[in-house]
């Protein structure tokens, strides 16, 4: 009987040590995976805003001296009566200088039918916005539709539409820098995975 129980007991022992060892690899990989993807995002925050730049060079003041931005990169389809879209980006507090890594879902109605890709640069002149981007998220509800401030017009913020006071919004697609931006039941939030 004893040396049952021995046998059960190094069986047993032998199996949490064999089950420790086969998710060892599975972490590493969830955590690589995790990084790979942040780089992939950080990337894309500096190309976006590179371009922004060459595009609308007043931008990079605006960013500069803001208290946060946010990059986002979306990938939208419509087909005949309804549409979405969704995205990925990164939020920078630059008072706290920290990094919130954020998700966005887009959906619409309506006929149509398409593809579209873009990117979208939030600008937020003012602290406690970039607080509630980051904790509370934005949600365009129905249908919003702003126009771009053009030349001396916008000022630092020339190329942006104004979202709400102290808010800007950049918008770039494969032909340039956007100069409306419709926004159709959006909603911006946290990215759990990554954060």
């Amino acid at each position: 009987m004893k040396a049952n129980q021995g046998f059960v007991v190094a069986l047993a022992a032998s199996l949490v040590l064999f089950l420790a060892w086969t998710q060892v690899p599975a972490r590493a990989a969830g955590a690589d995976a995790i990084e790979q993807e942040k780089t992939e995002l950080r990337n894309m925050v500096q190309e976006t805003l590179k371009r922004l730049y060459k595009i609308q060079p007043a931008a990079r003041e605006a960013i500069s001296k803001s208290a946060g931005y946010a990059v986002f990169s979306n990938f939208g389809m419509k087909s005949f009566f309804a549409g979405g879209g969704s995205g990925k980006g990164v939020v920078y507090d630059q008072k706290k200088k920290t990094e919130i890594f954020m998700k966005m879902v887009e959906i619409q109605a309506g006929l149509g039918l398409g593809a579209k890709k873009f990117k979208l640069v939030w600008v937020f002149e003012h602290h406690k916005d970039v607080g509630e981007f980051i904790h509370s998220g934005w949600e365009f509800g129905g249908q919003v539709s702003m126009a771009a401030k053009l030349g001396d017009e916008g000022g630092a913020f020339a190329g942006a539409m104004s979202v709400s006071p102290g808010i800007w919004l950049y918008q770039l697609t494969d032909d340039g820098l956007a100069l409306e931006f419709t926004g159709k039941g959006t909603k911006y939030y946290q990215d759990e995975d990554l954060n």
